[in-house]
């Protein structure tokens, strides 16, 4: 009897496991696609968050702040973006020297935007790219968020800290090109 239970109770946690992965992996690919787009955004200056006009409907696309223009994708956070929270002082000194010149912050954060958001949605080297935005995200809510106006515990980059640290956890799913990444190149096993 004691040994059906124990089945039965292991066959239920895994069900319960494989019926929950199906909302890690449409977090997973959301979140690579939220970086894959502000990557794009900021290469190209698509008008979302980059070369929008101010106080209009209007765009400019590949404006001269896109970074393929050499506007620089992080001076505008590091420099006025960062005043507001406590600890964002820290963050000022990697902004580039003006918003038309290209620095080592801004390389390091597209790559980290483009790699990142690559391999989250295509679930190849999702713990490592999972760990690393979640290292992004705490630097994002030290620059920006410590104990910001609206709500001083709680920020869309501590809960996206949070996801990130649970899709490190629960790995890839199903739905991914891990298993394929590793019986195509054995080599690359080592990246989960």
């Amino acid at each position: 009897m004691t040994a059906t239970l124990e089945q039965l109770d292991t066959r239920l946690s895994a069900d319960v496991q494989t019926k929950g992965m199906w909302a890690w992996t449409v977090l997973r690919i959301l979140l690579g696609w939220a970086f894959v787009w502000a990557f794009l955004d900021k290469m190209f200056g698509l008008g979302f968050s980059t070369c929008r006009v101010p106080d209009s409907s209007s765009i400019d696309f590949l404006c001269d702040s896109a970074l393929i223009k050499g506007g620089s994708p992080t001076y505008g956070l590091l420099e006025f973006g960062t005043q507001g929270s406590h600890t964002g002082g820290l963050f000022r000194w990697m902004a580039s020297s003006d918003a038309t010149s290209i620095g080592w912050a801004d390389i390091l954060f597209m790559l980290a935007l483009l790699f990142g958001g690559v391999a989250l949605m295509l679930g190849v080297g999702t713990r490592i790219a999972a760990i690393g935005s979640a290292i992004l995200m705490v630097f994002m809510f030290l620059a920006l968020d410590v104990w910001p106006e609206n709500n001083p515990i709680n920020s869309s980059h501590l809960i996206e800290f949070f996801v990130y640290l649970g899709i490190a956890t629960v790995g890839p799913g199903s739905f991914s090109l891990q298993h394929w990444m590793v019986k195509t190149f054995p080599f690359m096993s080592w990246a989960k």
